[in-house]
């Protein structure tokens, strides 16, 4: 099953953790310089739910952002 939100589409990001080396030059220094780039996943925050729809019972991903805002019907 795909990670992405049943209402709203929301999905992973993909992004980058830069590592930094050097000393600030408020601090004195030549300024700080990106030493290496990783890459990394941003996941939203998706929980595995019952919910009514069409009036058949579905096992879905919600983000938690649609299940606040009263989207998702959930299943009894």
């Amino acid at each position: 099953m795909r990670k992405i939100c049943y209402y709203c589409g929301k999905k992973p990001l993909a992004g980058k953790v830069m590592s930094r080396k050097g000393q600030y030059k408020a601090k004195g220094g030549t300024g700080s310089k990106i030493s290496r780039r990783n890459n990394r996943l941003i996941l939203p925050n998706l929980q595995h739910i019952r919910a009514n729809i069409a009036g058949k019972v579905a096992s879905v991903f919600a983000c938690t952002k649609c299940i606040k805002a009263g989207k998702v019907k959930k299943a009894l």
